[in-house]
């Protein structure tokens, strides 16, 4: 069985009040459930924090671990050299995720310091870029 983990970043406690218009009406963690019943064959669990470097020990803590991780690092993709850098340290592949095109959104957003250390990107497809990624791994 595939051990997987979903990490997402700062705000993201928020989803289903937060800019629905942007990220949607449902929490993640009704999304979560919703998931885990669509992949059984994984053993998948879900981490959240707004904190930066609770995140990095995360991955550290999972990076020698499991088959992989799905990240959604909200702001700090933009921002955290040291996201990346731990992205970059450990063993566990890892793919990016975001719920938005960040593309199509302001031009800081464009910049990511841990693109160049994952495994792939997926964006825009609102919470289903999840399914995608966790299908990476499959």
């Amino acid at each position: 069985m595939k051990k997987l983990i979903i990490i997402n970043g700062p705000n993201l406690n928020l989803l289903g009040k937060r800019e629905p218009e942007i990220y949607g009406s449902l929490t993640f963690e009704d999304y979560f459930k919703e998931i885990k019943g669509k992949y059984p064959e994984v053993s998948l669990e879900y981490y959240q924090s707004n904190v930066e470097g609770e995140l990095i020990n995360k991955l550290h803590e999972v990076g020698f671990s499991y088959d992989g991780v799905v990240l959604n690092a909200g702001a700090y993709t933009h921002t955290s050299i040291g996201i990346g850098d731990a992205i970059k340290g450990i063993e566990t592949p890892v793919v990016e995720v975001h719920i938005s095109n960040t593309f199509g959104r302001e031009e800081f957003r464009h910049q990511s310091y841990i693109s160049p250390n994952a495994k792939g990107v997926i964006l825009g497809f609102g919470l289903q870029s999840y399914e995608l990624a966790i299908g990476s791994f499959m």
